[in-house]
């Protein structure tokens, strides 16, 4: 009989929600570029190395969700970008479609949980500066979409610096305007 403690997952470990985001992702590229069915990208999904690892079930439904709801989640999208979403590259338009399919339909995900896996996704598959672009876009559609939960969240501190005291106009000083250029 072993009475040895359980092994404590490695940091760098990844989770199974996480490599089912991460071969989503890659299905999702294959339906973009390659115009492959989702059928055909599961059955061959499903047979690379480490998909054992992966939570099929959240992969076949971001893979399967996000194509079937392709064009609702551009017309989400879209509003956001600063570029014509043809402009985007296929890999952070993946990404944002994953992170808009979860904000909708994976309310057991939090939206930071969400928010955060979809920029580590942007970083590791994207280009330099994706990965920013990609927060940008779905932080304000957590907003749009998890009103609630993301207006109950306490307010991120980290690195931001304290906030300037506030003037007190004196009577020599005009009030202040914001149409001073």
């Amino acid at each position: 009989m072993n009475n040895a403690p359980p092994k404590a997952r490695k940091a760098t470990e990844k989770s199974a929600r996480t490599r089912a985001r991460e071969f989503a992702l890659q299905a999702i590229y294959q339906h973009m570029v390659g115009r492959n069915e989702a059928s055909d990208i599961d059955a061959f999904t499903r047979d690379l190395a480490g998909f054992h690892k992966a939570d099929s079930v959240h992969f076949d439904a971001l893979l399967r969700g996000c194509v079937a709801e392709a064009d609702a989640l551009d017309i989400l999208i879209t509003p956001l970008l600063d570029r014509p979403l043809v402009e985007l590259s296929p890999i952070e338009r993946g990404v944002l479609w994953i992170g808009v399919y979860e904000f909708q339909h994976c309310l057991d995900v939090p939206w930071r949980v969400v928010l955060n896996e979809c920029i580590e996704l942007a970083k590791s598959f994207g280009g330099t500066d994706g990965h920013k672009y990609v927060n940008g876009v779905l932080h304000q559609l957590a907003a749009q979409l998890r009103p609630l939960e993301v207006a109950s969240a306490p307010a991120k501190t980290g690195n931001r610096r304290p906030a300037a005291p506030a003037r007190t106009a004196h009577a020599a000083e005009p009030p202040a305007t914001d149409d001073a250029a």
